[in-house]
This record gives structure tokens, C-alpha cells and sequence, in this order.
């Protein structure tokens, strides 16, 4: 079946097949959270993309094949929610930004810098520090070698816009970074998976650029 990211709490996964990487996503949890789970299809070792809610069923999407890893891409409650629970019926080795850590309850194993590399199996994701919706938010990167980029942005980007500010000086730092390390790098065909609703690309929301800056959220 083709993949459209179209997801409801409640209902079934949704899964993107790549070459070699398995993208399966649900939405949990009263605020309609996404949660991601990956898995490099040469070895099938799995990870985790936010631990956001209701444990059950991501660890039914987990299967008895456990996870070697999740990560949380923010220090935002709603993101986090069922993280202890998986863990501790996982095992799995956990990671967050740097910079959010400290307002996750969990404790966090690796400490994500900018540009670091997060793996399952054969599978590399880059790791981008996004300042702004909160001060240690990060993005995974995997860069297909087969086709075109795909990007877990959180809740820094999503269709129609960057993620939630508070402060002026806060929307510029995010809009900053997505410009710098995402929209400029990155090319159209990029495939967006944000944090909570629908997919987008790169190539849907780049002509919003200018009228984003100008409305300042």
C-alpha cells in the first residue's frame, strides 16, 4: 500500500518501506502525538522516534523484536509520556538533545550534539540542534542513498509552518536553523515527519518561507 502518513489514535501504523530502512508511524495520546518507529531492514535492529504515550501500543508496534534505542526529540511533556514504561520493558538505551535532557524524566544515556550520528543497524541519522521551540530540540536526518532525505523534525516543522514559539527572538533562532540546516541543504523531494499531524516535504512548504518570517510564527 502506498504511504500517505495520514495517522489516527486509535487505528493502525502507517508504514513508509524504503530500501533499507522501515518507517512504521502511529499517533497516541490525547494531543495526537506521532511516534516513529524505525527499523534497518539488514539487520533489524529498531529504534524508537518519541515515546510520547499510551506504552501499550507502541510496545505492540515494537513486537518481540525489542529496540535497541529511542530517542526524544524534545523536553516537552507530551513527547515522553510513555518513555519509562518502554524502557523498562525494553532495555532500550535512550537519547535526547544536550540541551533538553534535563527536563526529561528519564534518564538519558547519550547526550546529542549537533551533527551527531544516532544509528540502528546500518542505518545513520544525523542529528540537528533546532534552538527555539525549546532550547536543546533536535531533528534526525537519514539521508537515503536510494532515493531522497527524510526528516523527523518534532516539533520544530510542520505543514504550514515552524513549531510554537513564545518570544520573538525564539521564532528567529528556529526559523535561523531550519533555514540554515534543513531548507538550505536540503532538497524538494525531502520527505517531513513532524511531531504531531500529517507528513509534508521540503519542496510544499518552502514558498511559505518569506510569509512565515513576516508573520512571525
Amino acid at each position: 500500500m502506498t504511504y500517505s502518513g495520514a495517522v489516527k489514535v486509535g487505528g493502525p501504523a502507517d508504514v513508509h518501506e524504503l530500501t533499507a530502512l522501515m518507517i512504521s508511524k502511529v499517533a497516541v495520546g490525547p494531543m495526537e502525538n506521532n511516534a516513529y518507529l524505525l527499523r534497518c531492514r539488514a539487520t533489524g535492529e529498531q529504534l524508537l522516534i518519541d515515546a510520547a504515550n499510551d506504552a501499550a501500543t507502541l510496545l505492540t508496534l515494537i513486537g518481540d523484536d525489542g529496540i535497541a534505542s529511542v530517542v526524544t526529540t524534545h523536553r516537552h511533556g507530551d513527547h515522553w509520556q510513555a518513555l519509562a514504561e518502554v524502557v523498562a520493558a525494553t532495555g532500550a538505551r535512550t537519547y535526547a538533545g544536550r540541551y533538553d535532557a534535563e527536563g526529561i524524566p528519564v534518564p538519558t544515556d547519550v547526550l546529542v550534539e549537533d551533527g551527531d550520528t544516532v544509528r540502528v543497524g546500518e542505518i545513520a541519522l544525523t542529528a540537528l540542534h533546532l534552538v527555539g521551540h525549546t532550547p536543546g530540540s533536535i531533528a534526525l536526518v537519514y539521508d537515503d542513498p536510494h532515493g531522497h532525505p527524510h526528516v523527523f523534525t518534532g516539533d520544530c516543522l510542520f505543514p504550514g509552518g515552524p513549531g510554537r514559539t513564545t518570544e520573538p527572538a525564539d521564532f528567529t533562532s528556529l526559523m535561523d536553523g531550519l533555514e540554515a540546516k534543513i531548507f538550505g541543504p536540503l532538497p524538494d523531494e525531502t520527505w517531513i515527519y513532524p511531531g504531531h499531524g500529517n507528513d509534508t516535504t521540503l519542496g510544499a512548504e518552502r514558498p511559505q518561507l518569506a510569509a512565515w518570517r513576516a508573520r512571525g510564527w
